[in-house]
């Protein structure tokens, strides 16, 4: 029989199966705590139960580690990036920035992904699998455990696109704050996307009080979908229309990320079109410089991020330049899997 993955679960599912077992309900919650508490990942360490029960739940769960196939760490401003093996030898990237407030990390959902933005590395090496939530919710566990630091937020804007996957990250955003468990607050969860309509309505149902950063690039429908294939399915206009249902649901303000691309998005004409686009939304713009890609020719220079940045705030829209982090290191998405990919 194959082994149930015990990280996926959440209380009541663990409950469940404990009583199936022919155990006691209050068990799961011991075995609950020892997972996402005490960070013990071995049946045997979990001293307040039986030999017996052990056993048990050796033979019926599996514990799925992740494990550090490359580390890098930045010279500049102590950004950690992490290569992470999973159990069937494919990798993800996972990245701990170091912030005022506190420590962030960035998480991946996917092995690869099928979005196929153009300036983006992720999608290079290929679309492999979904992550499970435990797949998710282990770069947390296996970086704190690393650096023996605890993160004070979560970004999804690793490899992959959350709402891709959809199921799984949502069963990872219950886990990572259930009060029984990591008791994080969603509040400080921000969840990237490039623009999955139907889902971004459907997480809005939710009310998880999460942030929804969406990747946009483009106020230009014909030039969104040459760098953003996914505009060709949901364009520009049903995209903002999900992002004003977003934030009369949920109260909550969006971020749209804006890469800004020498002589792609970066015009006078460009900052009134996005202008146009944004005004009266409840949202802040979050300038990127585009990141290094040896499979494309996409460049910025920091002082075009910033001079668009003034474009915008002459037109009345909240614009702000996203601080570079472990630039020495390659800390942006889907370079070190796409190395690692190729060599295998």
């Amino acid at each position: 029989m194959e082994k149930t993955d015990i990280l996926s679960l959440k209380l009541d599912e663990l409950e469940a199966l404990l009583v199936e077992m022919g155990e006691k309900k209050f068990r799961a919650k011991q075995i609950y705590q020892w997972l996402h508490v005490k960070r013990v990942f071995g049946f045997e360490e979990m001293t307040d139960l039986s030999n017996q029960l052990r056993l048990k739940l050796e033979e019926r769960f599996c514990i799925k580690r992740l494990f550090i196939q490359k580390k890098l760490e930045s010279s500049i401003d102590n950004t950690v990036k992490y290569l992470y093996r999973l159990p069937d030898g494919n990798f993800v990237e996972t990245v701990l920035m170091e912030y005022n407030y506190g420590r962030s990390i960035c998480i991946s959902t996917q092995v690869g992904c099928k979005m196929g933005c153009r300036f983006c590395a992720s999608a290079i090496a290929g679309f492999v699998r979904n992550l499970e939530p435990s797949e998710i919710l282990m770069q947390i566990y296996e970086t704190e455990k690393d650096s023996g630091i605890r993160v004070s937020g979560v970004v999804l804007m690793g490899i992959g696109e959350p709402l891709d996957n959809y199921d799984n990250v949502v069963k990872f955003l219950n886990l990572v704050s259930d009060k029984n468990g990591n008791n994080l607050s969603l509040r400080h969860v921000s969840l990237s996307t490039c623009g999955i309509v139907p889902k971004i309505y459907e997480l809005a149902q939710l009310r998880l009080g999460l942030t929804l950063s969406v990747s946009l690039h483009s106020a230009d429908n014909d030039r969104r979908s040459e760098i953003m294939p996914v505009n060709r399915t949901y364009n520009m206009h049903s995209l903002i229309k999900a992002c004003r249902d977003y934030i009369d649901k949920t109260g909550r303000r969006v971020t749209f990320e804006y890469a800004v691309i020498d002589d792609v998005n970066s015009s006078d004409a460009d900052a009134d079109k996005l202008a146009s686009l944004l005004r009266g939304i409840n949202c802040h713009v979050n300038l990127i410089p585009v990141n290094k890609v040896k499979e494309r020719s996409y460049k910025t220079a920091r002082s075009g991020v910033e001079q668009f940045a003034r474009l915008l705030n002459k037109r009345g829209i909240n614009a702000t330049v996203r601080r570079t982090l472990g630039s020495d290191i390659e800390a942006a998405c889907g370079q070190l899997r796409r190395d690692a990919a190729g060599n295998n």
